[in-house]
């Protein structure tokens, strides 16, 4: 049994910051990648940053510059530092992540925390 629990959304003003937090926790024998995902209201879900197990990070074009996406393996937690925060980032965020389980891996999803960004 694996679980994602993300944490630190919240209401925040056009250019303001915030800190996701996803923790996994259960069985776990390593965590590969790890991601953050977003979804708004009638739109699409999208991915926004992605880390590898070595630390390599991509980023969504549209977050380049403004998010920073980090992890700590030893408390198998990946983190998403989100500055100069707009309108367009409201949306429910995701965390995401390839889980090794004894033998076998798998795609495991948070609940996902919701982010409102005011104008």
């Amino acid at each position: 049994q694996v679980q994602l629990v993300e944490s630190g959304g919240g209401l925040v003003q056009t250019g303001g910051s915030l800190r996701l937090s996803c923790s996994a926790s259960g069985s776990i024998f390593g965590i590969h990648v790890m991601n953050w995902y977003r979804q708004a209201p009638g739109k699409q879900r999208e991915l926004v940053a992605t880390i590898s197990s070595g630390g390599s990070t991509n980023y969504a074009d549209y977050v380049k510059g403004r998010f920073t996406i980090s992890r700590d393996n030893a408390k198998n937690t990946v983190y998403l530092q989100m500055k100069s925060l707009e309108p367009e980032d409201t949306a429910v965020y995701y965390c995401n992540a390839l889980i090794w389980v004894g033998i076998r891996s798998g795609n495991y999803w948070g609940q996902g925390t919701q982010v409102t960004v005011s104008s």
